[in-house]
Order: C-alpha cells, then sequence, then structure tokens
C-alpha cells in the first residue's frame, strides 16, 4: 500500500469552517489520502465535495473527544453520519466507565456503536486513549475489541493527553487478532513518525499535517 492511501486527512478543530473542509477534500484529492476526518456537522458537505471519488472516505468523529456521552446518544450520532453518508465512524469509548471498572457498560457501548455501524456496512475505529490508560484497562479494552470485532483500534483523539507511540502500537498489534487493524493517531507529524508506527503494526495514519508529511514524502 502506498503510504499516502494509509493517511486520514483530518480536521477536527472546534472553529473548524465550510471552507476548511472544501480545502481538506481537495487536498485529499491532490494527494490521494485514503480519507477526509471532519465533524459530523459537515459529513454532507464533505461527501458531496468527494461526491466523484469513489477510493477517498468520508470519516467523523462520534463522541468526540470526551466519549462519556450516553451510548444511546452515540448510537444516534453513528446514525446520523451513516445516514448523510459517513463510510467510515470514529468512535471515543467512555474512559469514565473505565476509570470507575464498569466493564459491563464498556463492552455494551462498543458493542452498541460497532453494531450500529456493520449493520449499514460501514467501518468503525474505536478509540482508546491509550496515553490514559493502565496496563491492565488496555489489556481488557483489547480483550473486550477481540470479542465485538470493530474493524479498527485507534490509540488517540489527539486530544486528551499524549497521541501514538511506537511501543503502544507494537504492543496493541501483539496482543489483538490480526484481521483487527491500527490506526494510530495523535501528535504525528513527520514522514519518519509515520513510517515507524506503519513498521510497529499501524494500517492507517490519523493526522493533520497530511500534506508536511506527502511533501516530505514526495
Amino acid at each position: 500500500m502506498a503510504p499516502l492511501k494509509q493517511i486520514d486527512h483530518t480536521l477536527l478543530r472546534p472553529d473548524t469552517s465550510l471552507n476548511d473542509v472544501k480545502r481538506l477534500c481537495k487536498e485529499a484529492q491532490q494527494f490521494g489520502f485514503a480519507a477526509v476526518c471532519i465533524p459530523p456537522f459537515y459529513v454532507k458537505h464533505a461527501v458531496e465535495y468527494l461526491s466523484a471519488e469513489e477510493d477517498i472516505s468520508v470519516a467523523t468523529a462520534i463522541g468526540f473527544p470526551m466519549g462519556y456521552s450516553a451510548t444511546a446518544a452515540k448510537v444516534e450520532e453513528i446514525k446520523r453520519a451513516i445516514d448523510e453518508g459517513a463510510d467510515e465512524l470514529d468512535v471515543v469509548i467512555n474512559l469514565c466507565a473505565v476509570k470507575s471498572g464498569n466493564w459491563n457498560f464498556v463492552r455494551n457501548d462498543i458493542d452498541s456503536m460497532t453494531r450500529a455501524a456493520h449493520l449499514h456496512g460501514r467501518i468503525i475505529k474505536v478509540i482508546l486513549e491509550t496515553a490514559l490508560l493502565s496496563e491492565d484497562e488496555l489489556e481488557e479494552l483489547v480483550r473486550i475489541c477481540t470479542e465485538v470485532q470493530p474493524d479498527f483500534v485507534k490509540t488517540s483523539t489527539g486530544f486528551n493527553g499524549g497521541g501514538a507511540t511506537v511501543d503502544v502500537v507494537r504492543q496493541l498489534r501483539e496482543l489483538l487478532p490480526s484481521h483487527i487493524e491500527i490506526k494510530a493517531s495523535g501528535g504525528i507529524r513527520s514522514a519518519q513518525t509515520m513510517q515507524q508506527l506503519i513498521e510497529a503494526g499501524a494500517t492507517r495514519i490519523g493526522t493533520s499535517s497530511g500534506i508536511a508529511i506527502a511533501k516530505e514524502l514526495q
């Protein structure tokens, strides 16, 4: 796979404008990125801008960036995004439930979101926020994801604590079954960092520095 085809060209700032999204889509077309990842408010617009590009997906964030909204609310967010044309959903787990040891809630939360996406044939990426997890919490979340079967496990939102590291990607790759892919996200600003994360086992890279990385690679 070409390196640029592993990039989710991302813009999730709270002050993102429609012009920003239009520019992001044009850049994705220019460089051939895997997807654009944009706020749910702009899904319809991104779908329209990319209507002629069958190989560029529209991804959006659900329960972002905190993840502690009600499961039913996150499921409705997923349904709305799919209705508006989203191909991929990057969903945040409920860290409050993790830190409280309420694993039944955590499992139901991840399972409900995964079912909502898979019912409509969409890709779901479960964001763990690895920098905020203990080793035991990470291992339990991997166990749950192994049972629930999302398409991807994603390291971070990039908004809460640290981002992706080579060590955590390598650990996730060792713990997860091979068919669950890994998206590394958070703090990825160079082609060298991206390549290290891919070598560690990531198959998708979420970054707001896609253009700088593309120019490095070219």
